[in-house]
Formats: structure tokens, C-alpha cells, sequence
């Protein structure tokens, strides 16, 4: 893959465009992609002396689009799953974090632990096919479950009150309270989990060792 990539002038970064701060579609289109992951793919291309192709991919399609050399590396606030390391490598762990809760101000101290939120009463949104939707289907099966296939909107369905809270990466509520002044982070310094973050690579050995020493 290394070979490929210099020889055809092109790397291609599979990315979702729908998670601050790693990747966000800043203006609607894949020309406006912003976040860490958008700069450091272009540092990635740099060192290898290529352009960089930002291909959209989707968290239910990530590993599939993989698996079918639609993209050479994933990255986009990827977490190392067991399930996803069944099918491909990661590069280096690059951020830990945990899972944490958002929802508005005014309700806090009402979401202050998993088994307070898994009340039927309680609507949880949530959007399909990554490690969100896992961690909610696994720790919320008596509370109302609500998916939404856009993750940016999100926010502003539980700002509308048509959500009550919504758990994801810890990181993620520290941003999303930033935009949206009437939501509130639930003790993202103490989240519910741990996992890391990495690349998401196809199974080639030279190209992790390149990627890792990078």
C-alpha cells in the first residue's frame, strides 16, 4: 500500500465529516472538511509527498468501505474496538477518552449515572453504527431509544427538547456545550468508560510501521 500510495500521487482518508473535534463538514461539503484529523491528514500526505483525497465514509459503513479499498486509512476520532481490530490493524493510540452524557442545563443532575438514565421515561438519542450506538443499546434497554442518522443535529434536537440526553465521547460534550449554550457536559473529567482512539488501517504491516513512526 505504501508503494501504491507514492507511486499514484494520492492518499485517500476515509473520514465521516460529522464529529467535532476530529471531522466536520464545516460549510456542507467535503471542500470544507475541518478538524484534527483533517490537519493531520494533510501532514500525513506531506511526509509522504502526496495529495491527500478525503473520501466520505459513515460510521455503519466504516469497515465495510474499508474492507472494499474504497480508502488507505480511516481517520475521523476512530475508537479501537475488539470487533473492529478483528478486521483490520490501528496505528498507535494518538487520545484516550471515555464515554460521557449531554443534555440540557436544567437537567444534570437528573443524568448523573447509567442506571439514572436507563429509566423508560428517559428519551436517549443516538446515531447508528458506531461504539455510540453500542454503549447505548448495551447500558439503556428500558429507555427510549431514538435514532438519528445525522449526528451534527443531534444537539440541537435535545436544545429542542425533542431528546433528553444523548452519551458520547467525552470530548465531544466538551465541544457541543461550547456551541450550544443550553446544553451541559454530565462529568466529562469522570465518563462512564475508557477507550482509545487511533488510524484505521488495512491489514499491511509496512504501511502501520510507516504510520506509527509518523
Amino acid at each position: 500500500l505504501l508503494e501504491n500510495i507514492r507511486s499514484s500521487g494520492v492518499l485517500r482518508v476515509g473520514t465521516t465529516g460529522d464529529y467535532m473535534p476530529y471531522s466536520y463538514l464545516h460549510k456542507g461539503s467535503m471542500d470544507s472538511l475541518q478538524g484534527i484529523d483533517i490537519a493531520l491528514a494533510k501532514d500525513l500526505a506531506n511526509s509522504l509527498g502526496v495529495e491527500v483525497e478525503y473520501v466520505p465514509t459513515s460510521w455503519p459503513t466504516l469497515m465495510a468501505d474499508l474492507k472494499a479499498n474504497k480508502y488507505d486509512i480511516g481517520m475521523s476520532g476512530i475508537t479501537i474496538t475488539l470487533e473492529r481490530q478483528k478486521q483490520a490493524l490501528f496505528s498507535l493510540p494518538f487520545s484516550s477518552g471515555g464515554k460521557a452524557a449531554i443534555t440540557r442545563d436544567e437537567n444534570v443532575e437528573k443524568f448523573q449515572s447509567i442506571s439514572a438514565i436507563n429509566q423508560e421515561s428517559v428519551r436517549v438519542i443516538v446515531n447508528p453504527g458506531g461504539t455510540n450506538e453500542q454503549f447505548t443499546r448495551s447500558n439503556f434497554p428500558n429507555a427510549t431509544i431514538i435514532l438519528n442518522e445525522d449526528n451534527l443535529s443531534i444537539f440541537q434536537r435535545i436544545v429542542k427538547g425533542e431528546a433528553d440526553v444523548m452519551v458520547t465521547d467525552a470530548i465531544e460534550t466538551r465541544v457541543q456545550e461550547l456551541i450550544h449554550p443550553e446544553l451541559e457536559a454530565v462529568n466529562p473529567d469522570t465518563p462512564f468508560n475508557f477507550f482509545e482512539k487511533a488510524y484505521l488501517l488495512p491489514v499491511d504491516h509496512t504501511f502501520k510501521a510507516y504510520i506509527d513512526q509518523w
